[in-house]
């Protein structure tokens, strides 16, 4: 009699090896052949490498290790992948059978004036049971589920990895920024010196009647003109500075320099195919991931339509008197199948049906607009790279020639050539430029930076590997 139950069992689980829904195909992705603005200088290993350490700074390398290993989004991202790894093993131990038990111990007085009254009364009762159930997953309901659950353990995993990616170009790009201030600072505060030297000046060639009053003005508003840009410049430094402190996992306050700006060593340039992309940018694979998940569940939802079949058991010992509880006479077993589909739900499992295709559409077109946002992000990266380093040039030219223009001013004024407000223009056209000057700089290492953020790449793995790192005193 216990062959059939089991004759069942074996035939519902090989016919579970089928699951309904489509499977998983990667969407047809059109992908240009080469970058617009790629010029092939690139090298495709720098793409794999620790690109940081191509500064050449260790302060700025000590940065980014703090930052992986303190930086509150990086263990917020590595706890959501714990929560996803929870989900996943809970999801999926509905694919295999569910053994509890349960015991108890019970004493029980019928009324005297019941119908039935048993022979002992009071009398006791005492059950030691073990159960067993099973739904056997014939549709493949819980596998799509499964699936879906792993795939989204995928994509947090590469949302992790996204975070360790973005933080890292952070880091480097307000470290950059803020030596681009330091330097932008000390040449305030040295051109002030050099204004402060000619007022002092003019107010004695003005004591003596060599000047008039009108050039010691000029010369003073040039000072004020300079004075006022140091306080703005501090600023910036103070907000960057805390800012980075924030992306340390630290408390606001002052950040640890290396080398200068102008001492920094250009990384190299990474170089790659744009069909690369779909493999090395974790925003794109977490997308992806994304996709499957959703494509998953419209296999889960279709399911509902479908019966469902269990299988359940008990079996253990029940007696009225505990030193008899586990003794043969006292054994007692059930076993049972029970079958259940919907008739009428009123839309309500067509409802999640048509969800779980909606959804799976809108993750599509989330996955082929992080692609074609990846393409934007390298194609940018490539074009403000090679501008930048031709306004550098530009800019650097410009100063020189300020600077000449400012020294021949001076000797045509000191000559009696041309007036003080001759001087006072060349003058003011060359601090800007030279603060430009320095902007541009870092704009143009950040302009690497960001190359490297949009491309990804093998160096993610890496930096990834320091979010478990110690954390690094902070200093001064």
């Amino acid at each position: 009699m216990m062959r059939k139950p089991v004759l069942l069992l074996v035939i519902a689980f090989f016919l579970a090896g089928c699951a309904i829904g489509p499977d998983y195909k990667r969407p047809v992705i059109d992908v240009p052949q080469a970058y617009r603005y790629g010029d092939g200088e690139g090298k495709p290993e720098a793409a794999d490498s620790e690109w940081w350490k191509q500064f050449n700074d260790p302060v700025f390398d000590q940065l980014i290790a703090e930052a992986l290993a303190n930086n509150k989004n990086v263990k917020i991202a590595a706890a959501n992948v714990e929560r996803a790894a929870g989900a996943l093993m809970t999801t999926r131990s509905a694919l295999f059978p569910q053994i509890t038990y349960n015991g108890s111990a019970q004493r029980t007085q019928v009324s005297k004036n019941a119908l039935t009254v048993p022979t002992q009364n009071p009398y006791n009762n005492y059950q030691a049971l073990g159960a067993v159930s099973w739904e056997i997953d014939l549709w493949g309901r819980l596998r799509r589920l499964t699936e879906s659950a792993r795939a989204s353990l995928y994509a947090t995993m590469e949302a992790r990895r996204g975070i360790v990616l973005s933080l890292t170009a952070e880091v480097a790009s307000s470290y950059i920024q803020l030596r681009a201030l330091d330097e932008q600072l000390v040449i305030a505060r040295d051109t002030l010196k050099t204004y402060q030297e000619s007022v002092r000046i003019f107010e004695l060639q003005n004591k003596y009647g060599q000047v008039s009053g009108m050039t010691v003005e000029q010369a003073r508003s040039q000072y004020e003109t300079a004075a006022s840009q140091i306080p703005q410049i501090e600023v910036q430094i103070a907000q960057t500075e805390n800012a980075l402190c924030i992306l340390l996992g630290r408390n606001p306050g002052p950040i640890l320099r290396g080398l200068k700006l102008s001492e920094l060593t250009l990384p190299p340039v990474p170089a790659g195919l744009p069909s690369e992309l779909l493999e090395r940018r974790p925003d794109i694979i977490q997308a992806e991931q994304d996709l499957i998940a959703a494509n998953a569940q419209i296999g889960a939802a279709k399911a509902q339509f479908f019966p469902r079949i269990s299988l359940t058991g008990n079996a253990g010992w029940t007696s009225e008197d505990l030193s008899n509880l586990f003794i043969g006479p006292s054994a007692a077993w059930n076993y049972a199948g029970t079958v259940t589909g919907p008739i009428f739900t009123g839309g309500g499992i067509l409802g999640q049906f048509r969800q779980a295709e909606a959804q799976q559409k809108a993750a599509l077109y989330s996955y082929q607009q992080a692609i074609q946002n990846a393409f934007a992000d390298t194609e940018n990266a490539l074009i403000s790279r090679r501008k930048l380093q031709e306004q550098l040039a530009a800019d650097r030219k410009k100063v020189v020639a300020y600077k000449e223009y400012a020294r021949l001013a001076g000797l045509q004024y000191n000559g009696g050539y041309t007036p003080y407000l001759t001087v006072l223009n060349a003058q003011q056209q060359l601090f800007p430029a030279e603060l430009s000057v320095v902007q541009t700089n870092a704009s143009a290492f950040i302009s690497i930076v960001n190359l490297y953020k949009a491309m990804g790449g093998g160096w993610v793995a890496k930096a990834e590997e320091l979010t478990k790192g110690p954390g690094v005193p902070e200093g001064k």
